[in-house]
């Protein structure tokens, strides 16, 4: 009839209907009380203390409405996942000291202590900063105004300040949306779906609790895995820190040049490794494209137009139940939950994919590598079949994440709810997970995964077998996941190539990253840079985006070309397209669909032309990953890196190296017959034209088939001939 929970569903940014907001209160604050009731309760109290608080029907939908990213499939989830039916709510008195309470339910035809339902009771002890609780590593003289938050129930978090001075700049986070320099901004490190729109909420998939303080040459790593808060000012950095059992925060600093600062981090939390070559060819996939015919006929046209393609991301192949097996697969069910060979598979000819082998065979053949979708979760209620023996001895052989009372965690987010969720911080759960996916590399010769999700580990109290609790694996479940199918691959023989959007400190390692979902807006477009930029300060190696997004109506010409020319110049190039129903106008981002439904006849000439660039940069993009491996200067490059002395390349932050010799000036605004760059010391050369250029402020023409770019006059006789 009535259900508290103090810390509701644990969405990090958006309380529950039942939740206690906050959780942890100030010494002095009052709280809100939540509870959600059935449709018959008409009447529900809180017995505070010893005093008794009416409650009032609560209207949830202000921080519902605040989830939805714009237009889009998952959007109307999001809005709807924090719904407030049922949503009862009370502020209380300030908490000056430990407090029970518990709540009484009074249903519609009852009367006082008729048919009342009463909850358990519950404690609030108030926290208070103080001065000593714990103890602070590393550091040294940089660190000061060390506080701990302390209650009756223990030290719950560390805070303290680092020095910055008036022209410091400060950059890394991880991935990040909004803006290059985070000086001046509020923003914490905690794994999470954003359904579009990340940089306007200023959350990520991918943070990180690192950064480099740049002009003053050091950098810091706050060496946890829980949830960590940063805001500065002019004066210093806050930094805030969630602790568990044991009250330390581990401090990194680093000094020395970016270079230097992100080699040291590196160091600590592991570097990325080469990836074959291929992996710089362009990327096509679409999340519609889910036959073999349909997947056949776009590589078959990219043939026709002549426009290179290197990898097909075939997102939609699996029942999405299960994301083991092919739809309309015919095979015998294996009650235990044990992984299937090839041969125990059969495929109806007027099935969705009546010869996968052949169908990969065939791409192999024309030089196109597959790569697979994935979701780490295991659908489980209302399922039948493989789907139900899998999720069975997911709970019953201890596969998976588990709730605090030892019950399987069940996915508290929007996207697969009430999905059961694998253990992977364990060898174990890494191998028998990735065991049943083996068929498909071994037999069917799958070159990679898309290892999406990611996100959807919610609850400080789940339990993993490595031991952690959920404050603290919740975001090291990505770097997870991608580890255990690089290794897949790798025990197979082939390269660890995973396609990733969440991750982590320590993520550096594992395979390659895209932006994740967005819309196709210029504001996206210039949040994506943004995201590449920050990711690569943290050391994310191979990247790239969708490019001119690939979400909501198919985006005008010149979007679409500007995003495709900028894309040539990045670590990985690839479009996409999200699900839509199969409903009219289609939405796939392939060159033709779009400049058939923008009616311009440039796109598909145009696009064709940065795509055989594309192909051509590839020995250069090949080698300066290796150079970046080796020495830690990002192939993605933010000018800082290599000119941070000259304040001038802060007014121009979308603006990046490509390896050691490109300089790349993405356009970022529609209708600029003109773009303006700004070329740091040194000699240099428009790419275009072959002219030598002086320092400083460029104005140059750009037309729509064209993007700034810039040599180096020493790489340029080996440059040239791409251009």
């Amino acid at each position: 009839m009535i259900t508290h929970r103090p810390h509701g569903i644990e969405h990090p940014y958006a309380s529950s209907p039942d939740q206690r907001v906050p959780v942890l209160p100030l010494a002095g604050s009052p709280v809100r009380l939540g509870v959600v009731a059935s449709p018959d309760v008409t009447r529900v109290v809180c017995e505070w203390g010893s005093a008794e608080l009416e409650m009032s029907p609560a209207d949830a939908t202000e921080d519902a409405a605040a989830l939805a990213g714009g237009e889009g499939h998952l959007s109307e989830a999001q809005a709807k996942s924090l719904g407030s039916e049922g949503g009862w709510s009370v502020e209380t008195p300030p908490v000056i000291e430990p407090v029970s309470y518990r709540f009484r339910a009074y249903p519609a035809a009852g009367a006082a202590g008729d048919g009342v339902e009463h909850t358990a009771w519950f404690e609030v002890a108030p926290a208070s900063w103080v001065a000593e609780g714990g103890k602070l590593l590393g550091g040294g003289d940089r660190v000061s105004g060390v506080e701990w938050l302390v209650s009756a129930q223990g030290v719950h978090r560390c805070r303290f300040r680092l020095p910055l001075g008036p022209d410091d700049r400060l950059v890394g986070f991880g991935e990040r949306y909004d803006v290059l320099d985070q000086r001046g901004r509020e923003l914490d490190a905690v794994v999470f779906e954003q359904y579009k729109s990340q940089g306007v909420h200023g959350r990520t998939y991918l943070p990180m609790p690192f950064a480099h303080v740049v002009n003053a040459a050091w950098g810091f790593h706050v060496r946890t895995s829980r949830r960590t808060w940063f805001s500065s000012d002019d004066r210093g950095l806050t930094v805030e820190v969630a602790l568990g059992d044991e009250a330390v925060v581990d401090l990194g600093i680093y000094d020395g040049s970016p270079t230097e600062v992100l080699g040291a981090f590196l160091d600590e939390v592991g570097r990325a490794e080469e990836l074959p070559s291929w992996v710089f060819r362009l990327w096509a996939s679409g999340n519609e494209w889910n036959t073999q015919d349909l997947v056949m006929a776009r590589m078959d046209k990219h043939r026709e137009l002549d426009i290179p393609v290197g990898t097909v991301v075939i997102e939609a192949w699996s029942d999405e139940e299960g994301i083991t097996i092919w739809r309309d697969a015919q095979y015998d069910v294996t009650p235990d939950g044990s992984a299937h060979k090839a041969g125990d598979f059969s495929y109806p000819a007027d099935g969705a994919w009546p010869s996968p082998k052949a169908m990969i065979d065939e791409l192999h053949r024309r030089g196109i590598k597959v790569i697979l979708w994935q979701i780490p979760l295991q659908k489980s209620e209302l399922s039948t079949g493989q789907v139900a023996a899998d999720a069975a001895a997911m709970a019953r052989d201890g596969y998976a994440v588990l709730e605090a009372d030892g019950t399987p965690y069940h996915n508290r987010g929007w996207w697969f709810p009430q999905a059961l969720m694998p253990d992977l911080s364990v060898q174990r759960t890494r191998d028998w997970w990735t065991e049943k996916r083996r068929y498909l590399v071994e037999d069917l010769d799958v070159d990679g995964f898309k290892t999406d999700g990611g996100e959807h580990a919610w609850g400080h109290d789940l339990r993993y077998a490595d031991g952690r609790r959920g404050d603290e694996g919740n975001n090291l479940f990505p770097v997870h996941y991608a580890r255990a199918f690089g290794d897949l691959l790798r025990s197979a023989g082939k390269a660890p190539v995973t396609f990733s959007r969440a991750g982590f400190t320590g993520s550096q390692a594992h395979g390659i990253f895209w932006a994740g979902d967005e819309d196709s807006t210029w504001e996206a477009f210039r949040s994506s840079i943004t995201a590449g930029l920050t990711a690569a300060s943290c050391g994310i190696v191979y990247w790239g985006w969708d490019l001119a997004g690939f979400s909501g109506p198919v985006p005008d010409a010149e979007l679409y070309l500007r995003a495709t020319a900028a894309s040539t110049f990045m670590p990985i190039m690839q479009y996409h397209s999200e699900f839509n129903h199969h409903q009219l106008p289609l939405r796939d981002r392939t060159p033709w669909h779009v400049a058939e439904t923008t009616d311009d006849d440039r796109v598909i000439p145009i696009f064709r032309r940065y795509a055989v660039l594309r192909e051509k940069l590839v020995p250069y993009l090949t080698a300066q990953a290796a150079r970046t491996v080796t020495t830690d200067r990002p192939l993605m490059r933010p000018l800082f890196f290599d000119y941070a002395d000259d304040p001038e390349i802060w007014n121009h932050p979308y603006q990046y190296l490509l390896g050691d010799d490109l300089l790349i000036s993405p356009v970022l605004e529609p209708g600029a017959a003109n773009w303006t760059t700004y070329v740091p010391e040194g000699d240099w050369i428009d790419a275009w034209t072959g002219t030598p250029v002086s320092p400083g402020l460029i104005t140059r023409e750009t037309p729509l088939d064209l993007i700034p770019v810039y040599c180096r006059a020493t790489a340029w006789p080996a440059l040239q001939p791409y251009f």
